[in-house]
This record gives C-alpha cells, sequence and structure tokens, in this order.
C-alpha cells in the first residue's frame, strides 16, 4: 500500500494513478497535526488496513497530477542518517565502522517543494539520495534477525548537505538546514518491499542521471542498522533510519535545479533547488572528478566553487 499526505494534509493511497481520500475512516484516530494522524495510524494499521482498502477500492480518486503531493512524515520525533555506508562500488577496503547523525525534524519538505541553500560559507551543497526505513512500532534493543519485523514502510529521502562550515559538531550545521529533508512522495509498506538489500538508487539533475547505485552495496544493511540505533536509544512508529549514500555520484546542488529520486518501487520524488546567491559549481560529480585522478580516497573530493558569494579570490599580485 502507498500512503500519502496530499492538498490540505488530506490522507490517501494510490490506487493506480489515483489518490483516494480515506481521511474519513481514520477520523477516531486522535490528533493534533498530521504527523499524529500517520503516526497513529502506523502504530494501529492492522485495525485500519482492512477498512483503507475498502475506502480505495471504493473511492473513484483523483489523479495524483491534480493534488499538491505533501511529505508523508511532515515532522517524524526521530531522522536518524547512517553515515559512510556504502562501500562505494566495491571500491573500499573494508566497512567503514558503523556511525550516524541525527537531523531536525524541522528540516522536512516534501515532494514539489524547494530546498533553499542559505546564507553561509559552505564549501558546495550537496544532496545525498537514500532509501529511508519507517519504523512501525516501539524498537529497542531488537537483534539484526528480528530487525526487519519493526519496519512499517519505506519511501525516499534527499539528506541535504552544507558542506565544509568546520567546527567540532560541524554534522549540524552542515546537515539540519530548514528544508535539507525531502521525503516522499508516499510511504510504501514493507510487504511491497520484500527485500529491502535489492533495489535501485537513482537521482537526476535537471534530467542527467547523476546517482544509480544498488543497496546491495551497503556495508551495513538495513537490519544492522536498525538493531545498532535501537540499542544506543529507543525508536518510536513513524521515525525514520536513512540508510546511507554511494558518493561518487555527489555533485553541486545549485539554483534552478530540478531534482527526482527513485527507489525501485517508491515511486519518484521531485524537489526544486533555490539560491538567491546564485552561486555556481562545475556540474560534475566526484566520480567524475576521481576519474580524472582528483581525490585522494574513495569518496572523492567535490569540485571548487566558481563564482559567487564565498567564491575563492584569486591571490593578488605582488
Amino acid at each position: 500500500m502507498k500512503l500519502l499526505f496530499f492538498d490540505d494534509f488530506r490522507l490517501g493511497v494510490l490506487s493506480g494513478t489515483n489518490v483516494v481520500d480515506v481521511s474519513e475512516a481514520l477520523r477516531d484516530i486522535p490528533r493534533n497535526s498530521p504527523q499524529d494522524l500517520i503516526r497513529g495510524l502506523i502504530e494501529n494499521f492492522p485495525n485500519y488496513r482492512g477498512q483503507l482498502e475498502s475506502a480505495a477500492s471504493r473511492g473513484q480518486g483523483v489523479p495524483l497530477s491534480q493534488v499538491r503531493v505533501r511529505s508523508p512524515l511532515p515532522k517524524p520525533a526521530n531522522i536518524i542518517c547512517m553515515a559512510v555506508n556504502y562501500l562505494e562500488n566495491g571500491t573500499r577496503p573494508e566497512p567503514a565502522p558503523i556511525d550516524a547523525f541525527q537531523k531536525s525534524p524541522l528540516a522536512v519538505i516534501g515532494d514539489g517543494d524547494t530546498m533553499i541553500l542559505p546564507d553561509v560559507p559552505a564549501s558546495i551543497f550537496e544532496g545525498e539520495a537514500e532509501l529511508a526505513v519507517v519504523i512501525g512500532k516501539p524498537t529497542s534493543h531488537v537483534s539484526e534477525g528480528e530487525a526487519l519485523n519493526f519496519v512499517f514502510g519505506y519511501t525516499n529521502f534527499i539528506d541535504g548537505s552544507a558542506r565544509g562550515l568546520g567546527g567540532m559538531n560541524f554534522f549540524y550545521r552542515m546537515k539540519s538546514r530548514e528544508t535539507f529533508s525531502p521525503i516522499g512522495p508516499f510511504i510504501v509498506t514493507a510487504d511491497e518491499i520484500p527485500d529491502p538489500q535489492k533495489l535501485q538508487i537513482q537521482l537526476w539533475n535537471n534530467g542527467e542521471l547523476r546517482q544509480d547505485f544498488p543497496t546491495s552495496d551497503m556495508a551495513h544493511p538495513v537490519a544492522r542498522c536498525i538493531s545498532w540505533v535501537s540499542s544506543i536509544h529507543p525508536l518510536e512508529p513513524g521515525d525514520i533510519i536513512a540508510t546511507g549514500t554511494n558518493h561518487r555520484g555527489l555533485h553541486a546542488f545549485q539554483d534552478g535545479d530540478r531534482i527526482e529520486l527513485e527507489v525501485t518501487g517508491l515511486g519518484r520524488l521531485h524537489i526544486n533547488v533555490r539560491d538567491d546567491l546564485k552561486r555556481r559549481w562545475p556540474r560534475e560529480t566526484r566520480g567524475d572528478r576521481l576519474a580524472r585522478g582528483i581525490g585522494a580516497n574513495w569518496i572523492g573530493e567535490p569540485p571548487p566553487q566558481e563564482s559567487g558569494k564565498y567564491a575563492p579570490q584569486p591571490a593578488a599580485a605582488t
């Protein structure tokens, strides 16, 4: 089942290419916000699934193209992002130690929304294409063997980054910027994704494919990530674990870009990018630079800023 919020955060089920409003079937779920509604549904999904299926089969629906799609998880309590969790096309000699960081729930945007690049001295802005896991029930200290039983579903996720800001806790300032967590367009329930390690992740920028890699290349698979995170703190229904990216396709997000992300079976997430400062970078990926011998590690290094505020200035003549 594909679940989504649309228009004024009505809850819908995707039926073919139409959205069927199923909000009436969920009127008894207490809520003060859309996140309360989706969390209440996730927590009690077995009790509501039949009603949703029935409502979706009876309702005519409207074409997906005629509604405004919202983030399916408008404000999750926890957004956990796995760090350096791919083997980079098999080029890393061994997996990096398992690690993660948190992003602010207030960074979330949805399909059709705009990532806004802030006025900060970042060396580059990038967006990482990722598979995100949606937790289905209270999860604490679960084993790797049990972990997938705690998954409600999956969604597309872009991990926006303002790199090069330095400082002690640089991940906070790099990753938790407003609009830096696009999610959606749907939550696809786990029964439709039999094996999360057999998916393809693809990201296009202005129609050009930039990231294209399989989830089988994860250093620490989905079940291991869930088990490890839940050993540190509990997870709640509606929480997200974003499972990392292959860095070789990373490239500059810049003003006017149209970004599309699709993980197998999860629909396609579309966002726009706006930079009021109109900063520019070369149109190349980290992998392109590695192929030219630029970069000393498996992840590669981003290109330097070419123009605009904070661009490196040429040395003065002597």
